[in-house]
């Protein structure tokens, strides 16, 4: 699935003379024709000026097809996603959206992508301490390394877990990141993903279409598979069980989620089962599915639920998505769940402020990927930071997507602001200073889209 196949049909052979000049020209174009936007990095055109090496050889490949060649490709890939049904909703949406593929792929080389899962795997390593702590012994809060303000200020932070140990030994079974180029050439942090990551099952239908669509290049190009990752992860849910043969569900609320179309793609390309909360039962000690045949035990779930819908017993008496007493048989070590309930308390922005110290605190080394510097206004000195200086910070909800008192969903910039409405955000703060945080205000870099024939950022 994840590996090039088949050969294109409509390459124009670059082994002659005259067609080698005209791939070469067109090749040049681009890059010539290219308007890097000024003061911002580019992952097509390099802080030199010049095409990154890794465009170069993919340039040299795209550039041999035929424009209404590379036009019938892209109409192909999104004929497929538009047929496969692959869909998503976002928050604000009432019908699903075709899931919307940008069809240049960002490409990364061998040697920078080398430089990432380190430091993505040191960041997971991080906040799996952090959840272990949070919820167990509690020392970086009594130690003042993290106050008890800025997670006890989240939805997502979980009392019924405290005391808990996860079964299966970690909180986390899947991490994800957002991350960007920043101003320096650096890759950052811009969010971490701890509650139920999304992501894996677009990642594979992206995969799938574009090579499908481009054969030759993904050939040409050496592209690094997914299966290994999916087959390691797969691994490590089944050996989180008691038992050799354990059977795994993929816990989701519906038909009615925003991404219910990646639930079911990463049910089946895994071979897990694809439940909802009525298709469970707590019998005893344990979770069961209820089947033709009776009940039959569940060991692992993989959670695509909100930790508070997971059991309306102890969390959210609202719900109607969860299992009656599931988090008494987690408790007692009946089942794992991936991610443990409550591991979404390290995705609220008012932690990034504190993050690089307690690597330090608790790992002995400093992050290897940088983040978004971040003041969780909370703090009376991180809060006259941000009120002195609020032109040049983005302002963020602690805890949430909105910035409260803000209609929109995204930051406010301080400096967009009509006066009067610049004036209501400081009182805000200061007041209230606890559900904000000032964040840097970072240019992350543009990579090229294909438009009217050509490379533009």
């Amino acid at each position: 699935m994840d590996g090039p196949s088949g050969k294109d049909q409509g390459a124009r052979p670059a082994g002659q003379p005259g067609t080698a000049r005209r791939v070469l020209r067109r090749a040049t174009q681009w890059a010539s024709d290219y308007a890097r936007l000024p003061g911002i990095p580019d992952e097509f055109i390099g802080a030199d000026g010049q095409p990154r090496p890794v465009w170069n050889r993919f340039a040299d490949t795209f550039a041999a097809l035929a424009p209404t060649d590379i036009d019938r490709r892209f109409a192909s890939a999104d004929r497929h996603l538009r047929e496969a049904g692959v869909t998503y909703r976002s928050p604000s949406d009432n019908a699903e959206r075709s899931w919307p593929l940008r069809h240049l792929p960002l490409l990364i080389d061998k040697a920078e992508w080398a430089q990432l899962p380190p430091g993505i795997v040191q960041r997971a390593e991080l906040l799996e301490r952090v959840l272990q702590d949070i919820y167990g012994e509690g020392r970086l809060i009594a130690s003042g390394a993290l106050p008890a303000a800025a997670v006890a200020g989240s939805s997502e932070y979980l009392r019924p877990v405290c005391g808990i140990k996860p079964p299966g030994g970690r909180f986390l079974s899947i991490y994800a990141a957002d991350i960007g180029r920043g101003p320096d050439g650096r890759w950052w942090v811009l969010s971490d993903r701890t509650q139920a990551p999304s992501g894996m099952g677009y990642a594979l239908e992206n995969r799938l279409v574009l090579s499908r669509a481009f054969s030759s290049i993904y050939k040409s190009m050496n592209v690094e598979r997914l299966a290994p990752f999916f087959e390691a992860f797969r691994d490590a849910l089944r050996a989180s069980a008691d038992r050799d043969e354990p059977r795994i569900g993929l816990l989701t609320p519906g038909t009615f989620s925003e991404t219910y179309f990646e639930h079911a793609t990463l049910a089946r390309y895994l071979g897990f089962l694809l439940v909802e909360g009525d298709d469970l039962a707590v019998s005893g000690d344990r979770v069961h599915i209820r089947t033709v045949a009776g009940l039959k035990r569940v060991d692992v779930l993989l959670r695509r639920l909100d930790s508070n819908s997971i059991d309306p017993l102890e969390l959210d008496a609202a719900s109607r998505l969860g299992v009656a007493g599931l988090m008494d048989v987690v408790r007692k070590g009946g089942v794992v769940v991936a991610n443990m309930p409550g591991s979404g308390v390290l995705e609220a922005r008012a932690l990034l402020g504190f993050l690089s110290s307690l690597s330090r605190r608790v790992l002995g080394e400093d992050l290897k990927i940088p983040h978004i510097a971040t003041w969780w206004c909370g703090q009376k000195s991180a809060r006259d930071e941000v009120l002195s200086r609020l032109d040049e910070f983005a302002i963020e909800g602690a805890y949430g997507r909105a910035v409260p008192g803000f209609a929109n969903a995204g930051p406010v910039l301080a400096s967009e602001l009509p006066a009067a409405e610049r004036e209501r955000l400081r009182n805000a703060i200061a007041q209230r200073g606890m559900e904000y945080v000032g964040q840097e205000v970072v240019r992350l870099s543009t990579t090229p889209v294909w438009q009217d024939g050509r490379l533009k950022p």
